[in-house]
């Protein structure tokens, strides 16, 4: 039995994406390796024991982090019972708990100066789209000329992370680079941002990755800004600006509320005109 193959086609009858496929079969390769070199064991014979072995020895090896650990463990679930047909017990091998930890968001400020300063068109105009509408990298990669919707200032996501789809605002700004950068490159009517080898298929998502990183380069700053940070900055600074939070659930198209909650902790009380009732008690210094 092939089991690799089997685990990736089970994965599939749930009808995620590639991305998503590949994504959750990572640990499940390591795995059967480690199964096959280092425990002499198949699959259906493999005890709690073993797993919580291969999950400490994947730890050492690897350094992973204890929400990659989560992700492992995921996926062994899965393993087991699509492809084994044996019954999980979460008892034997629980979830780890994981510190959490804020992402970096730039100001309004540095949005603007690492847009303004981007030579390039076409990653400049990806990395607006970004930050404007609140889009992900995929969902910019993946847009097609007809999602850009002028008369009605919005932008049509088709199959998006949430598995359904959905509108985001256009930018005026945006759209001014959207056009400039369409008659500068080729004028493409089918994929936005067509692969530059095929333009037949999307670009892929490394080519703005890439081009972000050389941007930081370029400006002398730390490498802290990733493609999602442009999404993050669109949410927390429509926050930050006044808007309410369903408003922003809605144009960045999370299912749960929770989701956007983190704008909260990510806004700048100074940006909103927060101060702390210490000082507005009193009417001089507390020294």
């Amino acid at each position: 039995m092939d089991y690799f193959k089997t685990y990736r086609e089970m994965i599939s009858l749930r009808g995620l994406t590639d991305h998503t496929v590949k994504s959750y079969s990572t640990y499940i390769r390591s795995y059967l390796e480690y199964l096959q070199t280092i425990l002499l064991k198949q699959p259906e014979n493999v005890s709690w024991d073993d797993l919580r072995d291969y999950i400490r020895w994947l730890q050492k090896e690897r350094s992973l982090s204890d929400r990659t650990i989560n992700a492992c463990i995921s996926q062994l679930r899965f393993f087991t019972m699509y492809v084994l047909h044996k019954p999980w017990d979460p008892t034997q091998l629980p979830m780890r708990k994981f510190d959490s930890y804020l992402p970096f968001v730039p100001t309004q400020k540095e949005a603007d100066i690492f847009i303004s300063t981007l030579s390039d068109l076409k990653p400049k105009a990806m990395v607006s789209l970004m930050y404007s509408a609140g889009l992900r990298v995929g969902e910019v990669c993946n847009l097609r000329y007809c999602d850009i919707e002028r008369k009605n200032m919005r932008i049509h996501i088709a199959h998006s992370k949430s598995r359904s789809d959905r509108y985001a605002i256009l930018s005026q700004k945006a759209l001014d680079l959207l056009t400039r950068y369409w008659f500068e490159y080729g004028r493409p009517t089918e994929w936005l941002f067509p692969k530059q080898t095929d333009s037949s298929r999307p670009i892929d998502t490394f080519y703005i990755c890439r081009h972000m990183r050389a941007h930081e380069d370029f400006l002398g700053w730390k490498h802290r800004i990733t493609c999602h940070s442009f999404r993050h900055a669109f949410g927390t600074h429509l926050y930050e600006n006044g808007a309410d939070l369903l408003t922003i659930k809605n144009l960045m198209g999370h299912k749960s509320l929770n989701s956007t909650l983190i704008y909260i902790h990510l806004a700048s009380y100074q940006a909103r005109n927060i101060s702390s009732p210490f000082d507005r008690i009193g009417g001089g210094s507390h020294e």
